[in-house]
């Protein structure tokens, strides 16, 4: 086993050993890829299982949800036309969003469908406080964790590395999901009485 070779370059440090690849530049503090890969598959599948759990509370009122029925109500109540249609829709989002995620499955568009459905819970839910019970810091974290994965990919435990058109994810792939994802939120809330 060769021993490690270090020159200093500015604030990076080029390392080289028999376990990195040649001409690796690390931050003195960074992790490795196996970290990083780790705790994205547990922000995936906690964010991602948590949504689709959401889902299934209005599609099947699993969990204590609403269904369908429960859920148009409450869609119908506030402010969005036909309901019932919304509820299946919020669902299915929600529900293949939060598999998606979880599974690392289309990670861009899976977190971007996550985003839009939270930008409009954040604008029923309104802007009264930060914390709960009548808070948004619950639909704000969902939102930012489901952007913060679109953006940065799955990690390397995931579905999306077996797909030759994600294996390699890209910022821009992260960007163009999520403005999609916020043009349909914002269209949807402009159906919104």
């Amino acid at each position: 086993m060769s021993s490690p070779t270090r020159t200093t370059a500015g604030p990076l440090t080029r390392t080289r050993d028999a376990t990195d690849a040649p001409h690796a530049l690390h931050a003195p503090h960074a992790a490795s890829p196996h970290a990083y890969d780790v705790g994205l598959l547990l922000l995936r599948v906690v964010l991602g299982l948590t949504m689709a759990a959401h889902g299934g509370q209005k599609l099947f009122g699993w969990f204590g949800g609403g269904g369908i029925d429960g859920t148009a109500s409450f869609f119908t109540m506030s402010g969005y036309p036909n309901g019932k249609a919304l509820a299946v829709v919020a669902g299915l989002t929600e529900t293949f969003g939060g598999l998606g995620l979880a599974l690392g499955l289309l990670t861009p568009l899976a977190g971007a469908a996550v985003v839009g459905t939270m930008v409009n819970a954040l604008a029923v839910k309104g802007f009264g406080g930060f914390f709960a019970p009548t808070g948004i810091e619950y639909e704000l974290l969902l939102a930012a964790g489901a952007a913060a994965l679109a953006l940065t990919g799955p990690g390397r435990l995931a579905a999306d590395r077996y797909l030759p058109w994600v294996k390699s994810h890209r910022l821009a792939y992260g960007v163009a999901a999520l403005a999609l994802g916020l043009l349909i939120a914002a269209i949807t809330l402009l159906l919104r009485n």
